[in-house]
């Protein structure tokens, strides 16, 4: 089975193809440009290096959030395109699913943290098998993160791997408060890569393209600038 795997979460974003349950490609994107500029060239031009066309393609899997609003919307689009035109079906994979599955040793805790700018992560604590949601996603400045998680008394002393863009971001501030209890990642891995094989370990999660949904955790600078014109309002 072909997979062809995208996520455009944050501005570089990746592309991926995994063939029978293994990585056969993955490409940072090029993070100068937007992802409307870029798609769906980026992902023909996976394709053509991987030496397949998208009559290859047995099914897509895209990350559904959280991350850039816009980007999410435009990687979404663009794998919904091609999935109806090849009257296919996408797996939806979320950006904690795919960090959560870059495992650190088998008895540590997983923080998945991504940079949610305005001084917030969104953030995720999984158990040792990756898969397990111990903390559900949140969107909090990232002591308030800590904050919350420091607090779980099941959990007190645990090591925590971390792993994101936001915990490289965050690295000094997480040092500081839980010191030789965080593992801290050197880079934020890609995720497109990630998705492709939850994606083939899992094939029953596929829905139609038009079933997709973002997964956004919190709402847009846009809404909440409406509601305060709203509210503002005589």
């Amino acid at each position: 089975m072909v997979i062809l795997a995208l996520d455009t979460t944050a501005a570089a974003g990746s592309a991926a193809i995994v063939r029978d349950g293994a990585l056969a490609i993955e490409r940072d994107g090029d993070g100068s440009r937007t992802h409307g500029e870029r798609l769906p060239r980026e992902l023909m031009a996976i394709l053509s290096d991987a030496g397949l066309t998208l009559a290859d393609v047995d099914g897509f899997a895209v990350v559904t959030g959280p991350g850039s609003f816009t980007g999410l919307r435009v990687g979404i689009a663009a794998i919904q395109g091609l999935a109806l035109a090849r009257q296919k079906l996408v797996a939806p994979v979320t950006a904690f699913e795919a960090l959560a599955s870059v495992a650190g040793p088998p008895s540590t805790l997983i923080g998945a943290w991504i940079d949610a700018h305005r001084g917030e992560v969104f953030a995720s604590l999984y158990a040792p098998d990756g898969q397990t949601v111990i903390e559900p996603p949140t969107s909090l400045q990232p002591e308030a993160t800590l904050d919350a998680w420091v607090r779980r008394p099941l959990d007190a002393g645990a090591r925590i791997q971390f792993v994101g863009d936001g915990a490289v971001r965050y690295a000094d501030l997480i040092r500081a408060r839980l010191g030789e209890r965080a593992g801290m990642p050197a880079r934020a891995p890609a995720l497109a890569g990630r998705a492709g094989l939850i994606a083939a370990a899992d094939w029953a999660r596929a829905v139609t393209p038009h079933a997709l949904v973002p997964l956004y955790v919190r709402r847009s600078y846009v809404e909440l600038a409406r509601e305060a014109r709203e509210a503002a309002k005589p």
